[in-house]
């Protein structure tokens, strides 16, 4: 796969894992204060990594490297992260949703 393709992939997948993260935010955001508070190790986390995908994106943008092999490992362990905390964080809101 060429260095270029790769880059433009993994930015359209890295912006659709921001695209999702927001929505999360936005609904955590929206919970009474006490919801929030205890959901403030999640939102942090999740915070952090916006911040961490905001600077992958724009690196994949505007310097894509020749040789990507170590930003790939990069990048696939922090879908594999980014995976399991939407996932927990996700699950926590559904569960105050319905009463929980």
């Amino acid at each position: 796969m060429k260095s270029k393709d790769y880059c433009k992939i993994m930015d359209m997948e890295l912006t659709g894992w921001k695209a999702k993260l927001y929505d999360v935010i936005s609904k955590i955001e929206r919970l009474p204060t006490g919801d929030k508070q205890r959901m403030y190790e999640e939102v942090n986390g999740l915070h952090i990594i916006m911040a961490e995908l905001d600077e992958k994106i724009d690196q994949l943008r505007t310097s894509c490297p020749t040789d990507w092999k170590s930003e790939k490992v990069a990048i696939t362990s922090k879908l594999d992260d980014l995976g399991s905390k939407y996932g927990h964080t996700a699950n926590q809101l559904f569960d105050y949703d319905i009463g929980g």
